[in-house]
Order: C-alpha cells, then structure tokens, then sequence
C-alpha cells in the first residue's frame, strides 16, 4: 500500500513538471500564445495544444505511478482519478472560457489515459520475469 501511495505521489509530481515545463516552453516560444494566455483566451491550435500537453502529461503521469507502485492498476487508476477530483471544480470556475468540447475531451479523458499510461508500463513484463 506504501508503494501505491508513493507512486501516486510520484506521478502526480511527473504530472505537474510536464505541465510546467511545457507551459512555460509555450509561453517563451510562441508569442501569441503568451500574448493570450493570461487572460485564456485561446485559439483553437492553442487550445489543442493545451489538450496535447495534458495528454501527454496524464500519459507520463500514469507511466511514473505504475512502475514505482509495482505496476499497481489501483494506484494508477487512483492518480487519474485525483486528477479528474482536482479539475471538475476548476473545470466549472473557467466553463466560459472554454468551449464544452475542450473541458468534456479534457475531463473524460483523464481516467482513460492514465489507465492507458500504466499499461504501457506493463508490456515486456512477462519477457522480464525470467531475467530477474
């Protein structure tokens, strides 16, 4: 159970630095982008973008809490769950400033992703257990 609490804590760390990172490389890369993003009022590359970057990030996240929990689908599940917890509140605070499409593709695709992500950290198990 400590293993699952840490990877979850540990992928949600993996989940905030990807965020960051790549936020911050959006800001500092592409004018327009920082020109908007203060005030949210994105285009639709913009916000597609937006929406690449928290895929990828639940992806990584999911990854993170699977390998260090010992590939536990509970602490995974978990990790994505927390995030979908943490973003409905936030979600419903910035509903206008999105259009539904974006917070329904974000929100519904939390779970699924980072179920996603934790079998990708599943696959060549079998082919690793005589190694060990």
């Amino acid at each position: 159970m400590a293993r699952g609490m840490l990877g979850v804590v540990v992928g949600l760390a993996v989940w905030v630095s990807v965020v960051t990172v790549a936020g911050l490389v959006m800001r500092g890369t592409w004018p327009a982008y920082a020109s908007v993003a203060d005030a949210m009022t994105f285009t639709l590359p913009m916000m597609i973008a937006r929406l690449t970057v928290g895929a990828l990030a639940t992806l990584a996240m999911a990854f993170a809490t699977s390998v260090v929990s010992r590939r536990s689908l509970v602490a995974t599940l978990a990790a994505g769950a927390l995030l979908l917890l943490v973003f409905i509140p936030e979600h419903i605070r910035l509903w206008d400033k999105f259009p539904v499409w974006y917070h329904l593709t974000f929100l519904l695709s939390l779970v699924p992703l980072a179920y996603l992500g934790g079998m990708t950290s599943r696959r060549g198990v079998s082919s690793d257990a005589g190694v060990r």
